[in-house]
């Protein structure tokens, strides 16, 4: 099997970089159905990445439904002619564009599983959220960018419809909402950054408050009201970070 013609970049998420490229073998035929993958010493040498980075690119490549293990045998090529998995790379979305898209489909998902949740709440789903926002409230407070308690409360959203399906969409999801939400100016100071979460929070609040209610229209208009204004504050930090630097998603995401 040949390797790409050039070392693995040094870029963030080596492993997605080597996912990504057995993929692209995989499904254009390069690599074909049934076939051994070399072992894991023979990828060490072969691309020049750890154990560690081979590891987490095979299960990402197993979750894809790309490749199967075989105890005591290697690692196989699936059938990928019937691998028709639904998959977006997390290190794709970084462009205003790619985060818009992003966007544009949780707006079609989350206002339904809102308006659900809604009707099908439990006073155990309202104790969920509100823990969430207490933590994101903690978060502020200490500084923190409160990404993963905010993920967290979308999440109990999606829980709260009763309705499985929302609820593993919503997981998946979950590295790709969560580097738009840590892009912020470069020149941001702590001050911005704490109004910038509590004015997010105070749309949260009254998400919870609509789906306390048991309004699904309400809850539908809050939660677009949150995702629309998400779109509209990371095109105002792009725009105005572009005037003084060239690439304004090129510094460290959180």
């Amino acid at each position: 099997m040949r390797a790409p013609n050039s070392p693995l970049s040094p870029r963030p998420s080596r492993p997605a970089q080597l996912a990504e490229w057995f993929a692209r073998e995989i499904r254009t035929g390069r690599l074909m159905s049934g076939e051994k993958l070399p072992t894991e010493q023979e990828l060490n040498t072969q691309f020049g990445v750890s154990r560690a980075v081979i590891r987490e690119a095979m299960a990402s490549l197993r979750s894809e439904g790309l490749v199967v293990s075989r105890q005591g045998s290697g690692v196989f090529v699936a059938d990928h002619r019937t691998s028709q998995t639904f998959r977006i790379n997390p290190d794709e979305v970084r462009s205003l564009t790619e985060i818009e898209n992003v966007l544009e489909l949780r707006l079609a998902v989350e206002l339904e599983a809102a308006a659900i949740a809604a009707k099908k709440r439990t006073d155990e789903d309202l104790a969920h959220m509100r823990r969430w926002l207490e933590a994101i409230d903690a978060s502020i407070a200490a500084g923190d960018s409160a990404i993963e308690s905010d993920f967290a409360f979308h999440r109990a959203i999606s829980a709260a419809t009763r309705n499985p399906y929302f609820e593993r969409f919503m997981h998946f999801l979950g590295p790709v909402i969560i580097p738009p939400r840590s892009i912020r100016p470069l020149s941001e100071t702590p001050d911005q950054r704490r109004l910038y979460l509590e004015h997010i929070q105070a749309e949260h609040r009254r998400i919870l408050q609509a789906i306390e209610r048991r309004n699904a229209e309400a809850a539908r208009s809050a939660l677009r009201e949150h995702l629309e204004g998400s779109r509209e504050r990371h095109r105002r930090t792009i725009y105005s970070e572009s005037a003084t630097n060239p690439d304004p998603l090129a510094g460290p995401l959180d």
